[in-house]
């Protein structure tokens, strides 16, 4: 721990070998950040530029794909601070805020992915409703109760986590995460039941809604014409994708802390780097390849610029 004018710094131990790499971890999260930037802000711009595109469900992806931008900028410049620095530490305050922020901009993943399935539901079973439905204040209450909804449940939980007393300042890993729980000096109770709360309402929820509503277009789709099917999968699939590999690392981020002293710390550093790269880097690849209308703006985007 170093103090400064009272600002309590934490140290990041996670970090293998970063005096002797540290340009070349630089250069590779540097890339896999300007990738993802340009990636994710490419397909949120031609859903802006193209009026056909105006659609709820391409909304709801250019939602999903800003939020994987306001995730990775939550992590990768810090990161890439901590690699050219001598110390790889943080005050106490940023902690907590780069804490707040991670957990609030995953959660809303799923509210947005629920916001999707609901929109597909309304679209595949209610088809003659559909315009009645999702106008434009449904589309915007449903992605202002997408962001509000994590930050006003974290807001609490970061703030009693901020009010705890530490009797450790060194975290096990490369940024600020769940893993801040083993610096107190005392477990609180109170905070492990709310962040249990907070799972269940923040991924629990949204899961089991999705999966109901998943669960009724098949079945509309298996009574339906084979066009009806082809186009729900067209539609369906990549939320599928994104949803079951968005639980899977949010499953995962909940294991591996309690994990940590049971693998090389290199191994560690590896798993724990998955939680910051899959989604923000394989969603746009997701949406880009598989929505049809997406991918063929993309096409003539690059075969433009190509000839020009």
């Amino acid at each position: 721990m170093e103090k400064e004018l009272n600002v309590t710094y934490l140290n990041f131990d996670g970090h293998v070998e970063v005096h002797k790499y540290r340009y070349l971890y630089f250069i590779i999260v540097f890339i896999i950040y300007f990738l993802i930037i340009c990636s994710n802000c490419t397909i949120v711009y031609l859903i802006w530029k193209h009026q056909n595109l105006h659609e709820p469900m391409y909304i709801f992806i250019a939602a999903l794909l800003l939020n994987s931008v306001l995730f990775s900028t939550n992590i990768y410049p810090k990161l890439l601070i901590d690699f050219l620095s001598e110390k790889q530490i943080i005050s106490h305050q940023a902690c907590i805020l780069q804490f707040f922020m991670f957990y609030v901009l995953g959660d809303t993943e799923f509210f947005l992915l629920a916001a999707m399935a609901y929109d597909r539901y309304v679209s595949i079973c209610k088809p003659l409703q559909y315009p009645t439905i999702m106008r434009k204040r449904t589309i915007s209450i449903l992605l202002a109760l997408a962001w509000l909804v994590p930050a006003c449940q974290f807001v609490a939980l970061a703030t009693m986590c901020a009010n705890q007393k530490l009797c450790s300042f060194t975290l096990k890993v490369i940024f600020c995460n769940n893993t801040i729980y083993k610096l107190f000096c005392v477990a609180s109770k109170v905070i492990s039941v709310f962040g249990v709360f907070i799972l269940l309402n923040d991924v629990g929820f949204p899961v089991i809604f999705i999966i109901f509503t998943y669960t009724k277009i098949l079945m509309i789709c298996y009574q339906s014409s084979g066009e009806v099917r082809k186009k729900a999968a067209q539609t369906c699939l990549p939320h599928l994708l994104v949803l079951i590999n968005s639980f899977f690392l949010i499953t995962y981020d909940l294991i591996i802390v309690r994990l940590e002293s049971d693998f090389p710390k290199i191994v560690h550093l590896i798993m724990t780097l998955q939680l910051v790269l899959y989604n923000p880097l394989f969603n746009p690849i997701i949406y880009g390849l598989k929505m049809k209308d997406i991918f063929r703006h993309l096409k003539r985007l690059f075969c433009k610029n190509r000839i020009i």
